[in-house]
């Protein structure tokens, strides 16, 4: 297994090779975080990953976690390397000072989580799960709530998780029936009652890290109905649902929440997933977070955040499975150049031109991604010390549905590469990245589906504020083009970038035609292939990007010869995708013209056998 699972220097670089007009704002949307001081962070972490993370990648997956006796076993490693990220720091890392955080930009965190992940993504996410949940307690719970549940949850000795799915009600969070019932003030089975207890009956499926031994307690973060709540989604509430709960006098006891299954999965198989039952004694206390009825809202403020991770996680992957490709190129020795004499001796395989393209169209979807999820980052570490910039607050929420499934459909087609570089090597455990393929397969169904995002995309991101989000992008690509005009090397992909944002306004008018003829269910018939002609083009748009710091460092004066390299690779990258992947915007155009939303008319009962 390789050693080396991802760049920092190339890290480095995306964090700091932002574009747009929100370029000179660096400084201070990373809370004046210098070069210097992020170099150290990112090294503290990259050693956490490698020393702690990594050495469990492949065990973790091929002793996967178990139910036994009503709890989960997990990896022996999950503990302290858990209890090691909430002493150092790392959980509580987002967090105020008062909670032993240092308020860290979601720049700088999305670049550690990063750097874990491609270490050991199943690894990663038992942290990742608990920062999302504790959040959201510090952003809508009470202080009671605040103070027993987050200082255990950072310090890493209670899990936390997302319980939102249920058997009958999956995408459509709408139609979930897990139900809350009030509690009345008072004394009950020798506890004090207070208000916004409620007794909570139901049943969670696909529940990650939902329950193990890797803690001593799980905090769920539940979405439920109170009951006589409005039918749908405006009778949602959210409530901290713990696994046991804390009495009268501190102690934990038993909450009724019951482990039914573990999932056994086609990847990512070091963090369980577990199905749950809760209340089958009627003894399962929730605390309801905020006001009711608000649950989803609550939930979706912090699905951005959410479906950012989920293309991290991806991109993660994805880097990973490149970086052992590329090693194996480097060292692996087969065949000759055809030119070369029958004699000679074999050349490594990247001296193959097709091997060359297999790598180059890895690094494409994973630095593209890495440099998207980075834009994304920044826009939301603007928001964060300036709401009043609402512009961000538009290219996020257009950008969002992009940045989580680009990473997640193309880096399927990343991972699976890396198998080829491999050849028959690759299909065998041997070596990492056949569980790099099979660990990636989740995240296009992680946080929303494709068909999801597409939809969200199409039908409410580009109709926002009458179309202004798609104008506002316009803006940030046209400043990418200029700059990278200045540079006679890039001149061609500019004016090929500007080209394909006109093919895509293009289509965006032919599709709102469509609506108005047809109806919104033909205009979201082929949403999926609108995003994905959409995210080639904003992938493209960071390539060019990248390419122009590239040309602005090369053109420095004092450059060593390593990192000349460096930067003329990023060029060259750069030159793939818009020889190999942009073109492919054309045919995503034509049959968003042609199709006549096709799939509409096409009857079920044709499937019949």
């Amino acid at each position: 297994m390789a050693d080396k699972f991802m760049s920092m220097k190339n890290l480095n670089f995306t964090l700091h090779s932002r574009g747009g007009k929100y370029r000179s704002l660096t400084p201070d949307y990373l809370n004046e975080h210098t070069p210097k001081t992020i170099d150290m962070v990112f090294k503290a972490a990259f050693d956490l990953g490698k020393k702690v993370l990594h050495p469990m990648f492949e065990e973790m997956d091929r002793n996967p976690p178990q139910l036994t006796d009503g709890r989960v076993r997990v990896h022996e490693g999950v503990r302290p390397m858990l209890e090691t990220l909430g002493e150092d720091g790392w959980i509580a890392a987002l967090f105020p000072e008062r909670w032993e955080g240092e308020s860290m930009p979601s720049s700088l965190l999305l670049c550690i989580n990063f750097i874990f992940a491609t270490a050991n993504y199943s690894a990663s996410v038992y942290a990742g799960l608990t920062m999302g949940a504790a959040k959201l307690i510090l952003s809508f719970g009470s202080q009671r709530l605040q103070n027993t549940y987050l200082p255990p949850m950072l310090a890493g000795k209670w899990q936390g998780t997302m319980a939102l799915t249920e058997p009958e009600a999956g995408t459509s969070l709408g139609d979930l029936v897990t139900e809350a019932i009030p509690l009345e003030q008072g004394k009950s089975e020798n506890r004090e009652l207070e208000a916004g207890q409620y007794k909570i009956i139901g049943e969670k499926i696909f529940i990650s890290a939902g329950d193990h031994d890797g803690v001593d307690n799980v905090i769920h973060l539940m979405l439920a109905r109170i009951k006589g709540a409005p039918a749908g989604v405006k009778g949602i509430s959210l409530f901290v649902v713990p696994k046991f709960r804390p009495d009268d006098k501190g102690n934990l006891v038993d909450n009724d929440v019951i482990v039914t299954q573990v999932f056994h999965k086609l990847g990512y198989r070091g963090a369980p997933i577990v199905g749950l039952r809760l209340g089958e004694k009627e003894n399962c206390i929730g605390y309801l977070v905020g006001e009711e009825h608000r649950g989803l809202s609550y939930m979706f403020q912090m699905m951005n955040n959410a479906r950012l991770e989920v293309g991290m996680g991806a991109t993660s992957i994805a880097t990973a499975a490149y970086h052992s490709a590329l090693a194996y190129c480097q060292a692996r020795c087969q065949g000759r150049k055809i030119t070369a004499p029958k004699a000679s001796m074999p050349i490594p395989i990247i001296g193959h031109a097709d091997v060359k393209r297999m790598l180059l169209f890895q690094r494409a979807v994973a630095e593209g991604a890495l440099s998207l999820i980075l834009q994304c980052g920044m826009y939301e570490d603007i928001l964060a010390k300036d709401p009043s910039q609402k512009e961000c607050h538009l290219l996020l929420e257009l950008l969002t549905p992009v940045a989580k499934t680009y990473p997640s459909e193309m880096g399927i087609l990343a991972t699976s590469t890396a198998i080829q570089c491999f050849g028959g090597y690759g299909y065998c455990d041997d070596f990492p990245v056949e569980q790099h393929f099979r660990d990636m397969r989740i995240h296009t169904i992680h946080e929303g589906t494709t068909g999801i995002q597409g939809m969200d995309l199409l039908g409410r991101k580009l109709t926002m504020e009458n179309g202004r989000a798609l104008g506002l992008l316009k803006q940030e690509m046209d400043a990418a083009i200029a700059s990278a005009q200045q540079h006679q090397e890039l001149n061609e992909m500019a004016l090929d970038l500007s080209q394909a944002m006109a093919m895509l306004e293009t289509t965006t008018m032919n599709l709102g035609a469509v609506a108005m003829e047809k109806g919104p269910d033909a205009y979201l018939a082929d949403a999926s292939l609108f995003l994905e002609m959409f995210g080639i083009m904003v992938i493209g748009w960071q390539w060019l990007t990248m390419a122009d710091a590239a040309m602005v460092a090369l053109e420095k004066q004092g450059s060593k010869k390593k990192d000349a390299l460096f930067y003329k690779g990023k060029v060259h990258v750069a030159c793939y995708f818009f020889s190999y992947e942009l073109p492919k915007m054309a045919g995503l155009a034509k049959t968003l013209e042609n199709s006549g939303q096709m799939t509409l008319a096409v009857p079920e009962d044709c499937f019949t056998d």
